[in-house]
């Protein structure tokens, strides 16, 4: 296929993001320019409202208990043991600091972070008896030290004054050497849990998720990157490798395996908890990295879910081995799938999803925990919200593709529910029940780190101008680097955006097959038959007729391929 048939949409779109404005006439231009600034300065009195009440009560410690104005060290099973319990050497890994870097710099607050940076250069030490949660530790600590060094390094942000030697990347390349013994398994899968100071610790357990052992490529491919050690992205791309090699017949993973026989425990799986980000860092790592194979990774999940998991709307999950459906339900974790879409260019069904989400953001005040889809209400015992961050994410993504002004709307709207529901004296509180607004006396780091993140960008977006970043699944912005990729994409010129290169192309492909956005998405049009979602393939006549399935295309909705009756017409004969 041809260089300018073998377009990255997701490419595409974060680099029209970054180039979309022209700052001496924006707000002219803008006529919403106004409630942004206005809706702007909230989400940024939010943020300090939560910064500030952390850094007073609970820091250096993980994370802020605002009902009590206390700490909790919620990273690893410390968490669970009282201040005087705890290991001498522990001052607390001032979690929610690290959560904070990015955001510090996203909002120009050049004095937090470099006091920021050189604390922690100066306090943090990973040589602690604590046993962490590998998966997290890696999105939310080493995720955020590598992001806060890349733009500590960035001339253009002017975050440190000369100052900065690197700490950020010493204490990163620290942290990525002591996940290493967790991915000495037989498998290669590492294990969901390990000793910052020993290692894994015998009888450990075995069992991990899709995401906690396939969504680590990020972090420790661009620790590699900027350290030039390559174990660490080998270590991550050899987990990832072996846990595709997994897959169904039908493409599709479980939620749960072991690590040491590469056997899955749970077979039931879908876009939510414990499979989320796997399917997110496919699509990211190959903007990053630009590795063909996870590009093709990417496509037959992607199509996969979209064949197996989508009713309408929505997204249940189903057996790997079957393709049944299993669970009729909504998850919050869910809500980031829209943003996802956006990147890949299958706009249209990212907006159906979206709104359904935002129809149970409204009828609750916030986002639930789990909703039965099947019974059209909340799960009995989880009814809370946590402060979590993926609808905004996608809100922000799909204002971007769009400038529908809608979604500013259901910005503002997710802004004064936070401020109406979970805004208490000492900073955030989560709700442990939806349905009375109870609160829960916790802020996690990821309010800081991604919630208040995104809806701050969807308001001010002036931290993407000329600038082309990936953010990580907890919300921390990696730049793509042509000297990063094994082959970097064609380069995008503003006179692509409108229309493809009229070179020779395959009949009847898949705008993903393309790499091309479906026609009506952002403006893109295509030279020949329009397609309607990015796996949408027509069928071979206008008027649907067929002599031979071979006529027949794949349907935009389903991902389903279509089938010649024996009436002669084209249609989803074989799913009625």
């Amino acid at each position: 296929m041809s260089p300018g048939n073998r377009r990255t949409w997701a490419l595409l779109f974060l680099l029209i993001i970054s180039t979309f404005y022209i700052e001496t006439s924006a707000s002219k231009l803008d006529p919403f320019a106004a409630k942004k600034k206005r809706m702007s300065e909230k989400v940024r009195k939010m943020f300090y409202h939560a910064f500030d009440n952390y850094m007073m009560y609970a820091f250096p410690h993980d994370e802020l208990k605002p009902l009590t104005k206390s700490f909790t060290d919620s990273l690893s099973e410390l968490g669970n043991l009282k201040l005087e319990h705890l290991p001498r050497e522990y001052n607390g890994s001032a979690l929610s600091l690290i959560e904070s870097l990015s955001s510090l710099a996203i909002l120009g607050n050049h004095t937090e972070f470099e006091k920021a940076v050189l604390w922690l250069s100066e306090n943090l030490s990973f040589d602690v008896d604590a046993r962490i949660n590998l998966f997290e530790c890696n999105i939310r600590v080493l995720g955020g030290l590598v992001s806060a060094h890349i733009l500590a390094t960035d001339s253009t942000n002017r975050l440190t004054k000369g100052t900065y030697k690197n700490q950020l990347l010493v204490l990163a390349k620290e942290l990525g050497q002591r996940f290493l013994p967790a991915f000495d398994t037989p498998t290669g899968l590492p294990y969901a849990w390990i000793n910052l100071k020993y290692g894994v610790m015998e009888n450990e357990t075995t069992e991990t998720s899709t995401s906690g052992c396939g969504s680590l490529i990020l972090e420790m491919g661009a620790l590699s990157h900027l350290t030039g050690d390559p174990r660490f992205e080998s270590a991550a791309l050899r987990a990832l490798r072996k846990l595709w090699s997994m897959r169904s017949s039908l493409n599709l993973l479980g939620t749960t395996l072991d690590v040491e026989t590469g056997e899955w425990i749970e077979y039931s799986s879908g876009i939510g908890a414990g499979v989320d980000s796997f399917y997110e860092y496919l699509l990211k790592a190959h903007l990053l990295f630009g590795r063909e194979e996870l590009w093709r990774m990417f496509q037959s999940a992607y199509l996969a879910v979209q064949k197996y998991f989508r009713h309408g709307p929505w997204y249940h999950e189903a057996d790997m081995r079957t393709g049944r459906a299993t669970y009729w339900q909504l998850t919050s974790l869910q809500a980031f799938w829209p943003g996802l879409q956006v990147l890949v260019g299958d706009v249209a069904a990212a907006n159906s999803s979206h709104r359904e989400f935002f129809y149970v953001w409204q009828k609750f005040g916030v986002l639930p925990e789990r909703y039965l889809l099947d019974r059209q209400m909340l799960h009995p015992t989880e009814k809370y919200y946590p402060l979590r961050p993926e609808l905004a994410e996608s809100t922000f993504y799909l204002y971007q593709a769009t400038k529908d002004p809608w979604y500013l709307e259901v910005g503002e709207s997710i802004v004064d529910s936070l401020n109406l529901h979970t805004r208490v004296e000492g900073g955030f509180a989560s709700i442990r029940d939806v349905t009375t607004m109870e609160l829960e006396d916790h802020q996690h780091s990821f309010f800081l780190a991604e919630t208040c993140k995104y809806l701050y960008l969807l308001f001010d977006d002036s931290f993407l101008v000329n600038k082309n970043y990936v953010f990580t699944t907890e919300g921390h912005p990696l730049p793509i680097l042509s000297s990063w990729h094994e082959r970097l994409p064609e380069a995008y010129l503003p006179s692509n955006w409108t229309s493809v290169k009229s070179e020779e192309q395959p009949k009847r492909a898949s705008a993903m097959s393309l790499r091309i956005c479906p026609a009506s998405q952002l403006n893109c049009r295509n030279n020949h038959s329009p397609l309607e979602s990015v796996c949408h393939i027509p069928d071979a006549r206008s008027d649907h007729r067929c002599l031979s399935d071979e006529d027949c295309g794949v349907d935009s909705t389903t991902c389903r391929r279509r089938s010649c009756s024996m009436a002669g017409y084209c249609g989803l004969w074989l799913s009625i």
